[in-house]
């Protein structure tokens, strides 16, 4: 069974810091592949950030220098289960919105630019985590 699964959401001040993390098990995809996204109330999704098989890592413009994504692939022959963090410094109350982990089930991925991360299409989503950010 697929799970992906958020944790570590909250309410903050602007200023402050939140660290999110998700776990993704119960498929066999490669390491990593996987990405943060946001929606704001009112708003439509963001793609926040990702990091891809070699462990290269992308970001939106709002995110850069602030946030920064990083994964931990562990697991057995049968089964691999990922773990990837989204450490969120300098938050402001702009980054208010629901937090969510997906991933794609590939056997390879290379997130090379900004515009061919957000057409990605990924294959399992989190129920997503909320962040509210004070001013």
């Amino acid at each position: 069974q697929v799970q992906v699964m958020e944790s570590g959401g909250g309410s903050v001040q602007t200023g402050g810091s939140l660290r999110l993390s998700c776990a993704a098990s119960g498929y066999r995809p490669s390491a990593n592949c996987m990405a943060w996204f946001r929606q704001a109330p009112g708003k439509g999704r963001e793609a926040v950030a990702g990091i891809d098989t070699d462990g290269k890592t992308i970001y939106s413009e709002t995110a850069k220098g602030r946030f920064s994504i990083s994964a931990d692939a562990t697991g057995s022959a049968d089964a691999t289960k990922t773990v990837v963090n989204l450490q969120m410094d300098n938050l402001t109350p702009e980054d208010t919105a629901t937090y969510y982990c997906a991933a794609e089930r590939v056997l390879h991925c290379s997130y090379t630019t900004l515009d061919h991360f957000r057409r990605i299409s990924f294959d399992y989503w989190g129920q997503g985590t909320q962040v509210t950010v004070s001013s």
